[in-house]
């Protein structure tokens, strides 16, 4: 196959995309000429591509390694603030006057409004050193990728010095999400007098491609939701940036300000693993933010006290819709489900059995209901109960848990996050305690929970740890309430953990600087970035730390730096 054939395949409505950890690639599937690789991703991984008709062959050779495989979805969660966070004394201290010079900022997102002067030097180049839009529908994908086209900063400045810049770089932040973060973490405008807080870093800029009609009808993702991604395109998102700042021989700070709830919860599974490994490397700091779930009443948990008992977990559908229930629990029980109708009609039990999918009907209403049974789970080996109702009937559902081995009993249910469950769906019964999103579930990375600076508390919305593992989430929270930014439309605000994570991003960005930069910790990666951040964090008193809401504390830079100064 050519490349100019593979595009072409790849990016066929009918094909869907699988990341493949090595070497199962080569042993299972490198001769069969349905499976189509297209790169190997952090040398551990392989992306391929398939036809939809030759699902089943695929579940069944990977058996449930399958759900670690294919992506899930993800939505977006949306100049005191930075002398709050204790950053505007650090970029002005005499001494240090670090900016971010000489590190890139990575913003894997809705992409990037590269002509507002907030991404130009004074000159009037751009500041931004390549736009990779995976949502491009032509055939220039950057060297060694398949989908989407790269812009290169030559692009950027020839389109900039342009009557007309989009006939020559396309690309347009249609959602603005995107921009925003970037001129919180990154943008520097002298004449309006706004600046971000890295204002004279690089920046890279991946607009992720939306999601295929496949991976929205699989976590029954209602046909009105914008902003829907899969997690596979954000490995190769963030593949690309570090290929690139490698080639620049350039330190890179990644800011993810997006989620979801289809994951594991626990640091499993390919994608979190993925960027675990990618923010030990040096030179390297990836940031994420918590989520906004903490009231969205997407996440119940409950227990199973002995085996032959139950427990219901019930669902309210305001207004119809389609429902993804992701239910988790250990290795050492077994959970079989059945499903209630709000009219009564039953799905009876089905018996749990690894990697059965079980569809069926209803008789006297319009729903579709589907049980799948996944055991063991990659790396925690425990089971997951995956419940899709399409057509949902306004009313409550209750999906009944079965306990047929238990010894702990204990489990965990999520809806898809908001902006990807329909409106008005939600748990009778809910808690605020691991509402925590994947990725920021994993370990390694920064994971961000936002407060207001104004008054001190916490976001309201900012999601809750711990992780399933129990690891204390978030690991600290930055300003995230009304924060001041710019738009592709102009000056604006935004609250959520996605501003509270380009903020942490921007002062990563000046630690990277002072670290990898200036030489005083070449091997500046994650890990020494979070470490330095968490010792300077700001705690209250009445307060234990670290805690579920708040983390270690709220971010504060300059006192990271004073607490340099004593070690």
């Amino acid at each position: 196959m050519t490349r100019e054939e593979l595009i072409a395949f790849i990016n066929s409505k009918d094909t869907f995309d699988l990341i493949i950890r090595r070497p199962d690639y080569i042993q299972n599937f490198s001769s069969d000429s349905n499976i189509v690789y297209a790169q190997t991703l952090g040398g551990m991984y392989d992306l391929c591509y398939t036809n939809i008709d030759y699902l089943p062959y695929v579940q069944k050779v990977l058996g449930t390694n399958f759900v670690s495989s294919v992506s899930i979805l993800l939505g977006i969660q949306d100049t005191l603030y930075l002398d709050s966070a204790g950053i505007t004394p650090i970029q002005y201290q005499p001494y240090l006057n670090l900016r971010g010079r000489g590190v890139i900022i990575g913003f894997i997102d809705t992409g990037i409004d590269y002509t507002l002067d907030i991404f130009r030097y004074e000159n009037g180049e751009s500041r931004i050193i390549s736009i990779y839009d995976q949502s491009a529908q032509c055939c220039d994908p950057p060297p060694g990728f398949f989908i989407g086209r790269e812009y290169t900063k030559e692009d950027i400045d020839r389109a900039l010095s342009s009557s007309d810049p989009y006939s020559i770089v396309q690309e347009r932040d249609t959602s603005g999400h995107g921009t925003f973060l970037a001129s919180i973490a990154a943008g520097y405008s002298r004449g309006e007098n706004f600046s971000g807080a890295a204002p004279e870093c690089g920046i890279i800029a991946v607009k992720l491609r939306e999601a295929r009609k496949f991976y929205k009808d699989l976590f029954a993702v209602p046909d009105s939701a914008e902003n829907v991604f899969e997690s596979n395109a954000v490995i190769a998102g963030a593949e690309y940036i570090i290929e690139k700042a490698r080639s620049l021989g350039m330190p890179a700070v990644i800011c993810l300000g997006m989620g979801s709830n289809s994951g594991s919860h626990d640091g499993c599974g390919i994608f979190e693993e993925y960027l675990n490994s990618i923010s030990k490397l040096r030179g390297v700091c990836v940031c994420v933010s918590a989520g906004n779930e903490c009231r969205a009443h997407h996440h119940a948990a409950g227990s199973i006290p002995a085996a032959g008992m139950t427990s219901d977990i019930s669902i309210k559908v305001e207004n119809g819709g389609n429902i993804y229930a992701n239910i988790r629990n250990g290795a050492a029980d077994k959970l079989s489900a059945s499903v209630r109708s709000p009219t009564g009609e039953l799905i009876g039990r089905v018996s749990s059995s690894p990697d059965l999918m079980i569809t069926r009907k209803m008789v006297l209403e319009p729903s579709e209901i589907s049980i799948g049974y996944f055991f063991p789970t990659e790396c925690s080996s425990g089971q997951l109960t995956a419940v899709r109702i399409t057509d949902a009937t306004a009313g409550i559902w209750t999906i009944t848990l079965y306990g047929d081995i238990i010894l702990n009993g204990t489990y965990d249910a999520w809806l898809p996050i908001t902006g990807l469950c329909g409106r008005g769906i939600e748990f009778l019964s809910s808690s605020p305690y691991g509402t925590v999103t994947v990725p920021a579930t994993a370990q390694g990375m920064i994971c961000c929970g936002a407060y207001d600076h104004l008054n001190g508390s916490l976001y309201l919305e900012s999601s809750w740890g711990p992780s399933r593992t129990l690891s204390m989430l978030p690991d600290l929270t930055a300003p995230g309430v009304n924060i001041s930014g710019i738009y592709p439309t102009g000056a604006g605000t935004m609250s959520g953990t996605s501003a509270s994570a380009a903020i942490t991003a921007g002062a990563a960005a000046l630690m990277m600087q002072w670290g990898a930069v200036l030489g005083n910790d070449p091997s500046m990666s994650t890990h020494q970035i979070k470490a330095y951040l968490i010792r300077g964090c700001r705690r209250s008193d009445p307060i234990s730390y670290p805690n579920t809401q708040w983390g270690y504390g709220t971010l504060d830079l300059a006192q990271s730096f004073d607490r340099l100064r004593e070690i």
